[in-house]
């Protein structure tokens, strides 16, 4: 995932992991290039993490601080996995 996750850019995200939902039983995202995420994104990331608990695991890996702050202020740092 790159740049922004946001109203733009968060429906591409969702259509991709919807998509692929029944092939995988783990989903990892790497938010290394991820630069800001808005509720938008948030929603996205929230219905990919209910979902995937009932079929595997989905875990985040590289978040930046910026994005991290965000996690932490909203409290997903507590629901999502976060490496």
């Amino acid at each position: 995932v790159t740049g922004r996750l946001d109203t733009i850019t968060a429906p591409a995200l969702e259509k991709t992991i919807n998509e692929n939902l029944g092939e995988i039983k783990s989903l990892i995202l790497d938010f290394k290039c991820l630069e800001y995420i808005s509720s938008a994104g948030l929603r996205v990331l929230l219905g990919a993490q209910k979902k995937m608990q009932q079929i595997g695991e989905m875990k985040l890996i590289n978040v930046c601080e910026e994005v991290m702050d965000v996690f932490e202020m909203t409290g997903f740092a507590d629901i999502l996995t976060i490496e």
